[in-house]
């Protein structure tokens, strides 16, 4: 695809950001990183919200248009739970949520922040009101993971963002009962040299299934002499076989320029773990620059269109 071809594939919601630390009913640090679904006909978004110790916690909030009019927990609804799972000791953060439609339930993974660093737990829930820990699964370092919503060949799967000294890299695992896993392989991996993406990428929300393949939006690292600038790429996996990667974009697709995406706790920053969709739209939920969750949209078909003119793999 030629630059002259290309057009902006996300729009940015004109009422940006929906949701800031002086919407919450409680006081709190930042407000930033949502999960998101559509629970009984509303968009629910699980937030993650720094207190004014570093502390990070869960908390949800309901909107019937998605935009505005939000009704946030009075308390935090998912706060960290360090006696009965010590891993949870400095937080609990970035969560993403998947329906499991064999479970009939929705179940999200999240980072626990434990003393040795971050990994990646599990939780399950109905309606978001009350929760079952599934404890850690995957061990230190590794976080940015989401769950597929299907068995692929009788079993889970999910992908995970594992640390090696080579850099950090989007993984898959497999597992039978989602408490153990195994099988992990990499599935796309960070560029070198001077690339938008180099080094370290990570899984943004949860991969969507399309008629072309796993639809997966991700997120790359730049180090520059300011700082770091976090962007987000595209990427299809095959539907049969998640660990082959078709395609992958080489351009950044979104990234931060706007004033709430580039200033705040942690400038330059546009981080998603959430997305909802509804016929063609898809209404992506990000943080902005870690202090505030802002609403960007984009067409299905436009994605794919535009991953169709990408490298194949």
């Amino acid at each position: 695809m030629s630059h002259a071809d290309f057009k902006e594939l996300f729009t940015r919601h004109p009422q940006n950001p929906v949701i800031v630390t002086a919407d919450l009913p409680y006081q709190a640090n930042t407000v930033f990183n949502a999960a998101a679904a559509l629970v009984g006909g509303e968009t629910l978004l699980l937030i993650r919200i720094e207190d004014r110790r570093g502390i990070s916690h869960l908390t949800v909030a309901r909107s019937k248009d998605g935009v505005g009019g939000w009704r946030i927990d009075p308390q935090p609804t998912f706060p960290p739970d360090p006696d009965h799972y010590p891993e949870e000791l400095w937080g609990v953060e970035d969560p993403r949520i998947t329906w499991m439609e064999d479970l009939g339930e929705f179940y999200f993974t999240y980072t626990a922040y434990s003393q040795d660093g971050p990994l990646v737990a599990l939780a399950r829930t109905k309606d978001f009101r009350s929760f079952t820990r599934l404890g850690g699964v995957l061990l230190p370092e590794n976080k940015d993971a989401a769950l597929f919503p299907r068995r692929i060949n009788g079993r889970y799967a999910m992908l995970h963002r594992h640390v090696l000294h080579s850099g950090a890299h989007i993984w898959i695992a497999f597992s039978p009962d989602l408490k153990h896993w195994g099988d992990h392989q990499i599935v796309m991996r960070a560029r070198s040299g001077g690339w938008w993406d180099a080094n370290k990428i990570g899984l943004s929300p949860q991969p969507i299934h399309t008629p072309e393949g796993w639809l997966v939006l991700y997120h790359g690292v730049r180090v520059t002499g300011g700082g770091v600038i976090y962007r987000l790429g595209l990427a299809l996996l095959d539907a049969e076989d998640p660990r082959r990667l078709l395609r992958r974009s080489e351009e950044w697709i979104f990234g931060p320029m706007e004033n709430y995406e580039r200033q705040g706790d942690v400038d330059n920053v546009v981080f998603p773990c959430g997305w909802t969709q509804q016929g063609d739209q898809l209404r992506l939920y990000y943080g902005g620059a870690d202090t505030c969750i802002a609403l960007a949209t984009a067409s299905l078909k436009e994605l794919l269109e535009y991953l169709r003119h990408c490298p194949e793999k």
